[in-house]
Parts: structure tokens; sequence; C-alpha cells
């Protein structure tokens, strides 16, 4: 029996629609329109295209947006005045700086410049430190619409084996402290861990966000498993995910698809950070 289709796209726009009422229920009590700053620098074409959706989104839930374009040569010195003069800037409530930068300019130091009260990525390290103590922060985007796409569901990760295979900053290691804040079992998987088929076998919850194409066979996993697909990938002109949906949709129990799983779940969670900032 196929899989359940656990439906991002459809999921995030409940969590748009409800973030519109909200703002007008703000703006009603004379509280200040949430405002978003992105900052693009260089011209990649991913990243272009990240952001227009972003302002899209914006726009769509009454979210001030403004969009700084910096050339790809732009120095270290001019970055960090540009997030400086956002940081003071009251109508501006979130701060988000599209990454990957140029390699000339130092990632780490532009996101500890962005005030934590502003940074609705979730990078920043206090925002990071007070995630992994359980107290309340803005969580990264992706692993938080994650945790959403879970809970609508009604799966309850406690007492549950969950695996994640990667282990970066923006998704692999996050999850894996939300998990583990919900009482699951979790054990994080990468490039060096010895029997990686063996691992996901064992997962009740099996995230992927390796950056792999369709590399997650049905094999893989376990009967049953809530499969997430955190993958966006290109192969043979299709996107597609770091599992092999086809195959893996036969023996999980839900899974999200690529495109219209978790993708649609970051900038509803970016924009939810957004609402909250203004609103504290």
């Amino acid at each position: 029996m196929p899989a359940q289709i656990i439906d991002g796209k459809r999921i995030a726009q409940q969590i748009r629609s409800g973030l519109a009422q909200k703002i007008l229920e703000m703006l009603a009590q004379g509280k200040t329109r949430p405002g978003l700053a992105v900052v693009l620098v260089g011209d990649n074409p991913a990243s272009k295209l990240y952001v227009s959706m972003k302002q899209k989104a914006c726009k769509e839930v009454g979210i001030y947006s403004e969009e700084h374009r910096l050339p790809a040569e732009v120095t270290q010195d001019q970055l960090l005045a540009l997030i400086d003069e956002l940081n003071g800037d009251p109508k501006i409530h979130g701060i988000l700086v599209q990454l990957p930068l140029p390699a000339h300019l130092d990632e780490e130091e532009v996101i500890m410049r962005i005030h934590p009260d502003k940074d609705v990525d979730g990078f920043n390290p206090v925002n990071v430190g007070k995630m992994c103590i359980g107290s309340r922060a803005y969580l990264p985007c992706t692993p938080a619409g994650i945790m959403k796409l879970i809970d609508t569901i009604n799966y309850d990760p406690a007492g549950k084996k969950a695996v994640v295979i990667g282990r970066s900053n923006i998704v692999g290691k996050p999850i894996a402290q939300l998990l583990l804040q919900r009482d699951a079992t979790v054990t994080i998987c990468h490039s060096k861990t010895k029997d990686l088929v063996a691992e996901c076998r064992q997962a009740d919850i099996l995230v992927a966000a390796v950056g792999q194409p369709e590399m997650v066979k049905g094999d893989w996993v376990k009967p049953g498993a809530v499969v997430i697909d955190v993958g966006i990938n290109r192969r043979d002109g299709k996107t597609v995910g770091d599992v092999e949906f086809d195959s893996v949709n036969e023996v999980a129990g839900w899974i999200t698809p690529v495109p219209g799983g978790v993708g649609p779940m970051t900038i509803a969670m970016l924009l939810t950070n957004t609402v909250v900032a203004a609103d504290k």
C-alpha cells in the first residue's frame, strides 16, 4: 500500500492564511506591520529564485519587504555596514542574508552580525544556543517546518528511533536537536557512517538532508516509517529529492514529495518568525 503523502504545499498555505489574518489583527491594534529585509549578494540563479519566492510570499501575507542587491565583489565591510543599518531600522523586524555568499566573504561573521532579535533565519549562535538548551528562540526555518509537518500527521516522536542523514548547521544538526527535544532517540549519519543502510532501516523517522539525488532507496526504509525528504536536486531536467520516491513510496507510511513537501514549509516558517519578531 503506497505511503500517505505529507502535502507541505497545502500545509504551508494554511500557515500563510493564518499569518495574513494575524497581521490584520496586529494592524487593527495599532501595531507595526512586520518587515523583512532580504540581502542578496551576486547573481547566483538559485539564490535569485529563492529571494523572488520569499518576496512574493511576503506580499501575499502582508509583510513589508525590501530587497538589497549587492554586487558579487562587495567587500566584507560594506556588507557588514548594511547589516548594521538594518539592525537599527525600526521598520525591519527580520534580516535574511541569502546564502551561499561569494567565497571572499566570511559567512560566519555576517551571520553573527545580524542582531539575534532580527535573526529570523535562526542561524545566529545566540539563537542556535537557545535552541540547543530548549529555550525560546527563532528556530532555523527548514527544521521548524519539518517538525510542523510531523505534527500535522499526529505522529508523536517520543520513544521513536529517528535517523538524520546529513550534519549541516542549517538542517541536519538542528533537526536532530528538535527531534531530541521531542524525546526521540536520534542518530545523525554522514559520509563517515560505517553502515548507512543498516542505520536507516532502523528509523521510525528518516530525514534525508544530504544533497545526493535519489540516494535513499526503498530497501533502506523500515516499513511504515515517516520519511522526510529535504533534498532539492536536478536530474535529467527534473527536480528530485534525496529519496527515490517511487520505491520508498511503496514501503513508507508517510512521505514528503519533492517538490511540494519541505520546501514550501521553509518559507512559511520564515514568515512566521518575522511576524513573531514584529509582535514582540
